[in-house]
């Protein structure tokens, strides 16, 4: 009996060796996948869009002139012929732009375009004088009623819209984080309403609204930081300062016709804009290396 049962167990024993043997045959060896190491790319095409706020600034002076002579006015004491006032707002728009990447270094070009809300008011005199109202009351031989203020300016400004064309220079902190610094040309086209109020020879008060609208250029720099979200998609914060230079508005004259002073106003308009933006960029597959 004994004999029997060793020979059993003996027959097991060789048998499992078999199946597992013939397992081992049927399944061979794969080897495990190498693990990949992905290559953040920053060459190529991109396009996005921005939104942010600006703080503008117009820094303008008011010119008076007789038209019935061309003579300059020159203003008498308590008259205001210059003002710098804020000119802030949201700002929002679209850009485009190409990036080449050598090592840890990121070199581009970029341009946008921006619908601005940035706007500001300022208030100009030119002081009457009694009692025959002076320089800034030309024709009138009394100081009427209330015309102590003589004539009066209200200027509002708003910047309509503003690009720029720029270049960008930047380095990887990591892989998907870049620092860049940034400038170039920009443009934009700012308008100019003008209130007149004053009197005409007669005593009789007067008011007229007039605008003018003026596309300048002017340069602009500033900074960023953008990092990568995905391969294809990255966000950015940035800052420019841009400065659109000086610029005339007017000449902005009293209506009806009768009062013979007219005013010319010259500004100068400078911008700080922090805005925050998306880009989509048409770049190639993420490159594996082994």
């Amino acid at each position: 009996m004994k004999r029997i049962v060793m020979g059993m167990a003996a027959a097991m024993s060789l048998f499992a060796s078999g199946a597992l043997a013939a397992d081992l045959a049927a399944k061979p060896y794969v080897k495990a996948p190498v693990m990949v190491d992905p290559v953040w790319s920053w060459t190529g095409f991109y396009i996005g869009a921005n939104g942010g706020y600006s703080w503008g600034r117009s820094r303008s002076d008011v010119t008076y002139t007789n038209t019935a002579t061309g003579a300059i006015i020159v203003p008498p004491a308590g008259s205001i012929t210059s003002a710098s006032f804020d000119m802030n707002g949201a700002v929002a728009g679209g850009q485009a732009g190409y990036n080449w990447q050598s090592a840890n270094w990121v070199f581009g070009v970029e341009g946008d375009l921006n619908w601005s809300d940035e706007k500001g008011r300022a208030i100009f005199s030119c002081a009457g004088v009694a009692p025959a109202g002076g320089p800034c009351l030309p024709g009138l031989t009394f100081l009427p009623a209330g015309g102590l203020a003589g004539t009066t300016l209200t200027i509002d400004q708003k910047l309509q819209w503003f690009g720029t064309l720029r270049g960008r220079v930047g380095i990887l902190a990591t892989p998907k984080v870049l620092f860049y610094g940034t400038g170039g040309l920009a443009f934009g086209e700012i308008k100019t309403t003008g209130t007149m109020t004053g009197f005409n020879p007669g005593g009789v008060a007067l008011a007229s609204v007039g605008s003018t609208s003026t596309t300048r250029a002017g340069w602009t720099v500033g900074v960023g930081i953008e990092g990568k979200i995905t391969q294809n998609w990255s966000a950015k914060l940035e800052y420019l300062y841009m400065d659109l230079g000086r610029f005339d508005s007017g000449p902005f004259t009293l209506a009806p016709a009768g009062s013979t002073i007219a005013t010319n106003v010259s500004s100068r308009f400078t911008d700080n804009i922090l805005r925050a933006g998306i880009n989509y960029e048409f770049g190639g597959p993420v490159v594996a290396k082994y």
